[in-house]
């Protein structure tokens, strides 16, 4: 069983790679500009998920959120963060980041002995500090266009890049090995993970005039920022300089996360 899915790994991750190198992905851009032109689409999908959030999902994270203790909770966020960091490690590796990647590689080592199993953050303490890499981001750095965004049912934002990670990001992942309590620790995973987004939606939907598009524009600022390590570089700010007459440097960057 174990020897199949990893030779399914293998061929997932083959087929990702022949299909953005020789389709060209990594010179593809959005056309005219437009990050969303499939906006229609993805609004009836963002649409949907909103239904079943309200109806089903939101309201079993907040019942969640009553029966369990603050103290559970993270340590079930740090068990699920723990399990997932092999696809950090591996994508740290593959954007050429070897010293961050050695240090991924022993915080997992930490967590997963020390830590019991994830579940008590013993890492950052010791100077070993949590990174977000994931494939998407691999393939900006390899020169991949960022592609049209996707709003995937239930499971939230996307985009044409950053899509390939969901096959990466389960492969790695120890669960999907254990066929016996996949399932059951999935479903899990998404009422804590909607859990620890209770507030943040509730201020999105109080302060935003349109929830789409503030879901849209933060998830794409937040993917720029992760791309760039935490730096992007100034954007759309350069013409307005110029035709100003002023000489100076903007570095200011709104990030949303």
């Amino acid at each position: 069983m174990l020897r199949a899915r990893l030779t399914d790994l293998v061929k997932v991750i083959g087929a990702i790679l022949m299909v953005c190198l020789g389709a060209g992905c990594a010179t593809t851009q959005v056309s005219n500009g437009d990050p969303d032109p499939l906006e229609p689409v993805n609004r009836v999908s963002f649409d949907f998920t909103e239904t079943i959030d309200k109806a089903l999902i939101k309201p079993v994270a907040e019942i969640y959120v009553d029966v369990t203790p603050e103290l559970m909770r993270t340590g079930i966020t740090n068990f699920f963060d723990n399990l997932a960091y092999l696809n950090v490690i591996l994508n740290s590796f593959l954007q050429g980041k070897l010293d961050q990647g050695l240090s991924d590689a022993t915080r997992f080592i930490f967590n997963s002995t020390i830590g019991l199993a994830g579940l008590v953050d013993v890492a950052t303490p010791m100077g070993l500090p949590e990174h977000e890499e994931d494939f998407g981001q691999t393939l900006a750095v390899w020169g991949a266009g960022g592609g049209a965004y996707l709003y995937i049912p239930v499971s939230g934002p996307n985009s044409a890049r950053d899509l390939p990670d969901m096959a990466t990001s389960t492969f790695t992942n120890p669960l999907f090995y254990v066929s016996g309590v996949f399932w059951p620790l999935t479903v899990v995973k998404l009422i804590n993970t909607r859990a620890n987004l209770i507030e943040a939606t509730n201020i999105r939907d109080e302060a935003a005039v349109d929830p789409y598009s503030f879901t849209r524009e933060a998830y794409l600022q937040k993917r720029r920022y992760l791309i760039y390590d935490g730096n992007p570089p100034p954007e759309g700010y350069d013409d307005i300089f110029e035709n100003a007459g002023g000489g100076g440097e903007n570095t200011g960057t709104l990030v949303i996360e």
